[in-house]
């Protein structure tokens, strides 16, 4: 029965949704390239796919397709205030790439956006121009991985590629590029750059195979950290979001102590932590659609339109994770 249940669902990308103003990029036929066999459809809009009612994210999560568009206005966002800025005075994101092919429960993204399908920009270079705009006014810093997980789409798109080249053109730009992939390998030719930081999100083993379904386990995350910081990148730790779960003190604990056994801490550029938060409106979608989530029925506390943990509960995790990091590295490098 469970073999039949699995080969009801068409492979990921078994079709693949192209926007007739894209059909022509270089981007695009690269990618075609890569799927032969696909069912490809010509669409007039992206949105005509992605964004119509009455669709599932969770139901579509298990055979998701491919949306190729071109991307015409919001090229850059200013940084969300529920986002870390590490003192960065001007803090913007970007999207290339919309969703992920993980599947995290607590993810916010199945509260943003109605469909699980990935839209892929293939107007990449419409945003490097955006963001040369801005650099003429003051520096830059830059998430370009919110949405997605760029460097797990790395052998499909090659855009943390591009966006490495793209910075090592631009002394004053400053990427962060966030990542629960094990592909570093992928990147392992490119030579580091001193103005990007690879930035990991590290998640305890318990928590890794109940909610973050289809990641890499944490050993490979680390291996994949070890690795680029042995060829000379800044790597940041993520501690976030940390997840209230039964016996979260005996994971947390085991998970730190695992990551500085393997990662040479002289080496860590600095480290972020921070519970699980996430907007009212996304929480009461994401809701909606786990309804069996044990995770999301925890009873969440809103402020000004941010749900998360009680304040109690906020500060047992971020002292325990904090003083438990704290030492292994100084308070200096510690962001939460």
């Amino acid at each position: 029965m469970q073999s039949l249940k699995n080969n009801l669902w068409n492979s990921s990308f078994s079709h693949i949704y192209i926007e007739k103003k894209a059909k022509d990029y270089l981007n695009t036929k690269e990618i075609l390239s890569k799927f032969k066999d696909a069912i490809k459809i010509e669409i007039d809009h992206y949105k005509d796919v992605f964004s119509r009612g009455h669709q599932s994210f969770v139901l579509q999560k298990n055979s998701p397709k491919l949306i190729l568009a071109v991307k015409e206005d919001n090229l850059v966002y200013k940084g969300a205030e529920v986002c870390e800025d590490f003192g960065n005075q001007h803090f913007y994101y970007t999207s290339s790439i919309m969703n992920c092919i993980y599947n995290c429960e607590y993810c916010y993204l199945q509260g943003m956006y109605s469909s699980a399908n990935v839209v892929v920009f293939v107007n990449i270079e419409d945003i490097f121009n955006e963001i040369e705009k801005l650099l003429e006014k003051h520096p830059v810093y830059l998430s370009i991985s919110y949405e997605t997980d760029l460097l797990a789409f790395e052998g499909l798109t090659s855009y943390t590629s591009k966006w490495m080249e793209f910075a090592s053109k631009h002394s004053d730009l400053k990427l962060e590029l966030r990542t629960k992939s094990a592909n570093f390998n992928a990147i392992s030719h490119i030579k580091p750059l001193n103005n990007v930081i690879l930035a990991w999100t590290i998640s305890p083993d318990k928590v890794i195979v109940q909610y973050e379904k289809g990641t890499p386990s944490l050993d490979n995350r680390l291996k994949s950290v070890r690795s680029a910081m042995d060829k000379g990148w800044k790597v940041r730790l993520c501690f976030d979001p940390l997840l209230y779960i039964k016996e979260w003190r005996k994971h947390y604990s085991k998970c730190i102590d695992k990551t500085f056994d393997v990662v040479p801490v002289e080496q860590i550029h600095d480290i972020s932590i921070g519970v699980f938060r996430v907007s009212k409106d996304y929480l009461k979608r994401i809701k909606k659609e786990r309804t069996n989530s044990m995770l999301l029925a925890y009873p969440f506390e809103c402020k000004n339109g941010v749900c998360s943990y009680t304040k109690e509960h906020t500060e047992q995790m971020i002292n325990f994770v904090y003083n438990k990091v704290n030492k292994y590295v100084t308070k200096e490098k510690i962001y939460i």
